[in-house]
């Protein structure tokens, strides 16, 4: 990935496309520390949102990103921060 940061309006992005989310949902403000589930969102959802970012943005989260990044926030995160480990 470049320098660009993976920012919480790119999760959204992706979450739509990869589940159908609502155009309504914003992951701003106390959103960010809601769990996914709690947002609607299965693992299904996650795994092919997780999938999506890996292929988008040239980067490998592992299998216990699912698990580990409950929150959108989390995710978010994992994935600067994967991208900052990428050669």
């Amino acid at each position: 990935m470049s320098e660009q940061r993976f920012t919480l309006e790119d999760l959204r992005r992706v979450l739509r496309e990869a589940a159908g989310a609502d155009d309504g949902v914003v992951f701003g403000g106390d959103v960010q520390d809601v769990e996914f589930t709690d947002l609607g969102y299965d693992s299904l959802a996650l795994l092919e949102t997780v999938s999506r970012i890996e292929r988008e943005y040239g980067i490998s989260l592992g299998d216990a990103v699912i698990g580990e990044a409950t929150t959108p926030r989390a995710l978010v995160r994992a994935v600067n921060e994967q991208s900052q480990d990428e050669p």
